[in-house]
């Protein structure tokens, strides 16, 4: 990569500011008044400005009639279509400067978003929260996406300007606040990041950058095009500045297989190698993972340390899948292709993914993913609930909605006790029912195209709840989900607080302590009996007898061997949804 980089960029004397604009004829940098840009033969335009300092409000105005936000703006006071602020990421204290983060080995994530985390929506309020998910085994707070984003509420993955965390929820240095008192508690905190594309409202870039983009089209327009260095850089050098100024422990790459233009090497190679250098460099544990439909399991690692063109692990969706089938019987959609849900389940934990090289039905026979099962079982991140599979259906209902309780307290049981680093959204460690429906505050005709996509969406829904359905516009429709912290004291969900405090406990004891050198040994089911084994570490094995059905399973002779570390073992038979769980060996 060359050494140009987009931004504002203080110095000793001022601030330098640098914008890639090769269609543009002329630019300025907008602040008390316009200051002419120089360009280079690279189409960089730069100028250094004695005057400006932190907090500085700046806008590039391109060829004299269009003023645009800085691509780079490391803040935006006054969301998008407003100034850029220069920030010294200098001036803040780290209370805990010699933070190194924690081996992968340990993750158990929490996934929230901040503005319906708490009340407040805001990043300090949040802070409040950490001891909570300390007592409740949670090792990794994981962000949904802050990069700015227009309106007043959003998911994140309408954000336009990556190096901006969204003013609604704080400032930078409330931001770094937050990451601060989690590293002080022992908690990492991630963050999910979009490379695939841009917002709908306020990216300026096809204006003065249009090869920023390609002819090549995604489900939300033309692909950026990494193939461009100057495109690849913007990218790397956004994943490195969370991973530097905020100190984030790690990224979520979401949907990379929607990233077409990926250039060579690889963005995403190229990505992991240049955190790797970083984490390197810092002495840092640096966890990159992904969202990748396409089940490449060539993608990743979860061994070698630091990152080396490769990645933790990947979100598993075959696994969420055939759980959900199981537990609600629904098989619309992408359900379709876990009409089998006993045996997704058994092959999800036999080795990684449902689908390895197998066609999908509802692709329309094409055939996805790689063999899974030579990689280590740390290669998955493994969840019952997340922001998309709660967020993407007309009610945005949780699983707690409709599910017998017994049949997801044994769902949890599995997914927190198996190896694989598990997963969580906001409050369903207490059970909470409150909904995450999809939100967002767009104005004019892209508030309509929104509301329109989602009736082409949900279409038999719609026809048959009508306007039950929560409208993605209203303000009611975010406020719903807000997490109501009251309800952690009602009786239910304190026993579903404790189950998972439980088990996580045991997890933590039992099993973390063993997973360097885990591996993928068998799994089976048959009749609504499921039956597992791992080998660990120092010559353990991890084994794993369930019923998974509704019906009482004769188990003579089918007990496995080894010391109960969950569960209580029965001469004869094993009652519906029951989980037991055993450690053989040294």
């Amino acid at each position: 990569m060359n050494g140009n980089r987009s931004g504002a960029h203080l110095t000793d004397d001022g601030v330098t500011f640098r914008l890639w604009a090769p269609a543009a004829k002329t630019v300025d940098v907008v602040l008390d008044r316009a200051y002419g840009m120089s360009r280079t033969g690279n189409a960089w335009f730069y100028l250094h400005v004695p005057e400006a300092r932190a907090g500085t409000l700046y806008k590039f105005r391109i060829d004299g009639e269009l003023d645009v936000p800085d691509p780079a703006s490391q803040f935006q006071p006054n969301d998008i279509a407003g100034p850029s602020e220069v920030i010294d990421h200098g001036v803040y204290k780290w209370r805990v400067p010699d933070w190194r983060g924690r081996p992968w080995a340990e993750s158990v994530f929490l996934e929230t978003h901040v503005g319906t985390f708490t009340p407040q929506g805001t990043y300090l309020a949040m802070i409040e929260k950490l001891d909570h998910l300390v007592a409740s085994g949670f090792t990794a707070l994981e962000l949904m996406p802050l990069a700015d984003f227009p309106g007043r509420w959003n998911w994140g993955y309408d954000g336009v300007l990556w190096y901006a965390p969204d003013s609604v929820y704080g400032r930078p240095d409330d931001l770094k606040t937050l990451i601060d008192e989690a590293h002080l508690r022992g908690l990492m905190v991630f963050l999910d990041v979009v490379y695939n594309h841009f917002g709908p409202e306020g990216n300026y870039l096809g204006w003065y950058a249009p090869t920023f983009f390609s002819n090549s089209q995604t489900p939300w327009g033309n692909a950026i095009d990494y193939r461009v260095p100057e495109v690849r850089q913007f990218a790397i050098e956004n994943a490195l500045h969370w991973l530097k100024n905020y100190r984030f422990d790690g990224l979520r790459l979401d949907a990379v297989h929607a990233i077409v233009e990926t250039g060579e090497p690889h963005l995403l190679h190229e990505l992991s190698q240049a955190v790797g250098d970083f984490a390197t460099m810092s002495g840092r544990h640096i966890h990159l993972v992904l969202e990748n439909d396409s089940n490449v399991a060539g993608l990743l690692d979860p061994s070698t340390n630091p990152p080396c063109g490769k990645y933790r692990a990947q979100w598993n969706d075959d696994y969420h899948h055939a759980w959900h089938v199981l537990l609600t019987k629904e098989t619309n959609g992408y359900y379709s292709d876990y009409a089998v849900p006993p045996q997704n389940i058994a092959r999800v934990l036999n080795s990684g993914f449902a689908y390895q090289g197998e066609a999908s039905a509802h692709r329309g026979g094409a055939l996805r993913g790689e063999s899974s099962g030579d990689l280590p079982p740390t290669a998955f991140v493994n969840f019952l609930q997340n922001h998309d599979q709660i967020g993407n259906r007309a009610f945005g209902d949780r699983l707690e909605a409709g599910t017998d309780s017994s049949a997801l307290q044994a769902a949890l049981a599995i997914t927190l006790l198996a190896p694989m680093p598990p997963l969580m959204f906001m409050g369903e460690e207490w059970g909470a029912t409150s909904p995450f429906p999809f939100f967002c505050d767009f104005t004019g005709d892209l508030a309509d195209a929104v509301r329109q996509g989602r009736r082409k969406e949900f279409r038999s829904a719609y026809e048959k709840y009508g306007d039950e359905i929560p409208d993605p516009l209203d303000e009611a429709t975010f406020k719903s989900a807000r997490l109501d912290w009251l309800s952690v004291a009602e009786p239910v969900a304190r026993d579903r607080l404790r189950l998972v405090r439980k088990l996580l406990t045991v997890r933590r004891g039992e099993i973390v302590p063993y997973l360097s050198g885990c591996r993928f040994d068998y799994a089976t089911v048959h009749d609504g009996l499921l039956t597992a084994r791992w080998v660990l570490g120092h010559g353990r094995h991890l084994s794993l007898l369930a019923n998974i059905s509704n019906e009482g399973i004769d188990t003579i002779e089918r007990l496995p061997f080894g010391r109960i570390v969950w569960g209580e073992r029965k001469k004869d038979r094993l009652a519906p949804w029951v989980v037991l769980w055993t450690i053989g060996g040294a």
